[in-house]
């Protein structure tokens, strides 16, 4: 007697029969798909977290191994951060607009301080020191976001040292951005006008000192994978796709210099002084998931480059301001680490409090109300480690933006998903995920 499973049945639909797979009565189910003339199965890969740092769902369709169709389900991680800038000032804004792509927050704030500057007709005014602790710390940034990449996706693919060495480096950039703005990941650090504060006392110091660490320590993920014969054989020619299909879905970043064109916005449209700073665009012609790998390895060093060459700047520029010197404009704070934590120096409150009716009232004001945008609109990109970061800014002459709306790379990227995947085996699948790297904190928002 055949007992019915009403989890692991099957139905009629327009496009042919369906069957629903829980893992129960295997055989039976196997017996009933080899009976129909075609032997597709539809598969739910997720909502998980298979190498994309936030819950995506793969709905892959299925002929044996071989993937048919690949389609990607998204919106699990909303948070409506765009619409909740809308009723905040413009620099409350950037508490929230760091936590989309919760992996490169620096760079979220970058391109929205920028696009404000921009309205307010500020650019050319940010002191040069705030420029280059903007550059230093989206550099440190993209050495954080491309070990967590590099180190899950190794770990996808069954390597577990990669992992932990990767890691290991991270913690070192997260003490950094510990010691510089006083938190590890969404920091809210980059502010209208420039940054919240100061590198402290010793920073550069320290700063040097991490980068000697990473550029001997980065040697052992490259010994242990580059060249690898199991790690080329599980990457090289996986989640192919060319300049052509680039193109067409818009795909930047990592996947796009992959195919050989050395699209960087830090050379080809420089923000924040980059034109001033020597390093190497890095691309591949692999067009594969070896290649994107390589890329990301590769420019690891070219950030520290950059890091370097900050520090020299930095050193050049002690005791410049860091704050647009506009005190309608910028931040009424003056933090400083205390034996209490961080807050306001204590020569700031005696001015603000006993010594300057002006500045009290400009504090009051800015923290309260915050300052007026001219009535416009912009839109400003940088180049995140996954791709292009574009904001488009619109202000209606208030203290709040009226639309804030974002061009993640990695929503962008992900379109690509079935032009790599449609054709493979099922277990490339996380190959080529894994080196799209998408933040589904910033594809969902």
């Amino acid at each position: 007697m055949t007992t019915y499973d009403p989890y692991a049945s099957s139905r009629e639909t327009t496009e042919g029969r369906v069957y629903s797979v829980t893992g129960n009565d295997w055989d039976s189910l196997v017996t009933e798909i080899g009976a129909t003339k075609e032997e597709r199965v539809v598969v739910n890969m997720g909502p998980q977290h298979p190498s994309t740092h936030g819950v995506l769902r793969l709905i892959l369709e299925l002929e044996g191994e071989t993937v048919t169709e690949a389609r990607a389900g998204i919106g699990y991680l909303h948070t409506g951060i765009e619409k909740n800038a809308e009723y905040r000032n413009w620099t409350q804004g950037v508490t929230f607009v760091t936590r989309m792509d919760y992996l490169a927050p620096i760079f979220n704030e970058t391109a929205y301080c920028l696009g404000v500057e921009k309205l307010l007709g500020v650019t050319h005014e940010i002191p040069e020191r705030a420029s280059v602790i903007r550059v230093m710390m989206m550099e440190l940034n993209r050495i954080s976001s491309h070990m967590v990449a590099l180190g899950t996706g190794a770990l996808e693919l069954g390597a577990l040292s990669p992992m932990i060495f990767a890691f290991r480096e991270r913690e070192k950039v997260l003490d950094i951005f510990e010691m510089v703005s006083g938190l590890r990941m969404n920091m809210a650090y980059i502010r209208p006008g420039g940054v919240s504060q100061d590198i402290p006392d010793g920073g550069i110091a320290k700063i040097r000192e991490t980068v000697k660490e990473l550029r001997h320590n980065f040697k052992d993920n490259a010994k242990i994978l580059i060249g690898n014969t199991i790690w080329m054989k599980r990457t090289q020619g996986v989640g192919y796709l060319d300049l052509a299909g680039c193109i067409t879905l818009g795909i930047t970043g990592p996947i796009l210099r992959a195919t050989g064109m050395p699209w960087d916005l830090r050379k080809s449209e420089p923000y924040c002084g980059y034109e001033n700073y020597e390093f190497d665009v890095i691309t591949d012609d692999g067009c594969d998931t070896y290649g994107r790998f390589l890329i990301k390895m590769n420019e690891l060093e070219q950030s520290l480059r950059i890091i370097e060459q900050a520090c020299d700047k930095l050193e050049k520029l002690e005791g410049a301001p860091v704050v647009i010197q506009d005190k309608k404009l910028g931040s009424p704070a003056d933090l400083k680490v205390g034996p209490d934590g961080m807050g306001n120096s204590e020569e700031h409150i005696a001015h603000i409090m006993g010594q300057s009716m002006e500045a009290l009232i400009h504090h009051f004001k800015l923290s309260t109300e915050g300052f007026r945008v001219p009535a416009g609109q912009v839109y400003v990109t940088v180049e995140s480690p996954r791709g292009e970061t574009g904001v488009h800014l619109i202000s209606d002459g208030g203290t709040h933006p009226y639309r804030v709306h974002f061009r993640e790379p990695s929503f962008n990227n992900l379109q690509s998903l079935a032009a790599m995947c449609e054709g493979s085996m099922i277990a490339d699948v996380v190959a080529a995920v894994a080196s799209i790297d998408p933040v589904m904190g910033g594809v969902d928002r």
